[in-house]
């Protein structure tokens, strides 16, 4: 396992870079998979505008408009973080973050390089400066243009990242409510961003989208099956960083010996013990630790991440697939909810989660929500459905 990018860089290419471990895998997996995720629904956006499906809006432009001096200051402001904290951290992460230190400490510190703030301030804000003081017009001129929608997918990605994490936490400390002490208490930025459940993140950051939308009065079902392939292929991009960092989200212990009818899986792929995974959940490792981690999983468990990467690529390409064979809005979205809930709740069975008790029924929190992922699911496809039956015939 590789708890930040600077394990995976030494393991795997010998580079020695200290200024990597401030580089979370997990967050950059999180990070790579809002990436694509908002390319995806870009593409999408660009389709249905060329098929007429959406439309752009008429927007004020003014061109020559004097110097901006917010713009100017906020510009200031972020070079003279970059130098005085980011750029300071990189240059000297090799004392910083030894095996065993908090970067945390360092992060929200006081420490720094001003004269590198002060130097990188000044070159961002007078660079904002000079590019407006050369657009600048004797007499500013007033235009109309055209504003796309996928325009907006920059936005929209940023209020997903937003509510999806502070969602994915809110129904983690639900599942957990000892754990909102515990982050209140000893507050980690790593403890923060570990332990988020997915479905809080998808309910919490989809609901903020929807509000979004409403408010740049967007059609709401062709963006939910715009968002729908992006949002899979995310998902699996995001597990990849649960692979990849051990961040918990394994399954059961696994002794059992691999069916016959396996032979061909890696074995890592039926039980794996997840060595130096960034939790430091398990027995001391005898040898290969990283310092300052260093342990394994005893028993071996089912890799569960490895599973959920392979189906939410499969349910990407089915939703890319059908999303040009099918003109009905909402019904791939609701096809996404059908097919996410499903794996979901299979997925549960191996997974390793904390366990509801109702009427005498044993569930987890991701099986409840799974399973009402898959009705809602259907009862979206129907009712979409017959509003274009109904439709059509007027």
């Amino acid at each position: 396992m590789y708890p930040t990018l600077y394990h995976a860089f030494l393991d795997l290419f010998g580079l020695d870079w200290p200024w990597m471990k401030l580089l979370n895998s997990f967050g950059f997996f999180v990070a790579i998979a809002f990436i694509i995720a908002s390319m995806t629904i870009s593409i999408e956006l660009k389709r249905k505008e060329k098929l007429g499906l959406l439309h752009p809006e008429k927007r004020k432009h003014i061109e020559g408009k004097p110097v901006q001096w917010s713009d100017v200051l906020t510009n200031a402001l972020i070079g003279f973080l970059l130098g005085w904290k980011f750029i300071w951290l990189m240059m000297n992460a090799d004392e910083l973050f030894k095996p065993g230190s908090l970067p945390q400490q360092h992060i929200f510190s006081g420490q720094g390089n001003w004269l590198l703030g002060i130097v990188l301030a000044l070159a961002l804000g007078g660079w904002r400066w000079y590019d407006y003081y050369r657009k600048q017009l004797p007499k500013p001129v007033e235009r109309i243009v055209d504003f796309h929608p996928y325009e907006y997918t920059g936005s929209i990605t940023f209020v997903a990242a937003i509510g999806g994490i502070l969602g994915a936490k809110i129904f983690a400390w639900l599942e957990d409510p000892k754990g909102i002490i515990d982050s209140f208490t000893n507050f980690t930025i790593e403890d923060f961003l570990s332990g988020l459940t997915v479905y809080g993140g998808l309910i919490i950051g989809g609901a903020l989208v929807l509000l979004y939308a409403k408010k740049i009065k967007m059609p709401l079902l062709h963006l939910m099956d715009s968002c729908a392939p992006g949002m899979m292929l995310g998902y699996g991009i995001g597990r990849m960083g649960c692979q990849v960092s051990g961040d918990g989200d394994w399954g059961i212990d696994n002794t059992s010996p691999k069916p016959d009818w396996l032979s061909w899986l890696p074995d890592s792929w039926w039980a794996y013990d997840y060595p130096n995974n960034v939790n430091g959940v398990g027995e001391k490792m005898i040898e290969g630790g990283w310092e300052g981690y260093g342990t394994h999983l005893v028993p071996p468990v089912f890799p569960t991440p490895v599973y959920e990467i392979i189906m939410a690529f499969i349910i990407f390409g089915v939703l890319w697939y059908l999303r040009k064979r099918i003109s009905t809005p909402g019904v791939i979205f609701g096809i996404y909810m059908i097919l996410c809930g499903t794996e979901r709740f299979f997925i549960e069975k191996i997974r390793v989660n904390t366990e509801m008790i109702f009427l005498g029924m044993k569930y987890t929190q991701a099986e409840l929500i799974s399973v009402l992922f898959v009705i809602t699911g259907l009862i979206m496809i129907w009712w979409v459905r017959r509003r274009a039956a109904v439709g059509s015939r007027h």
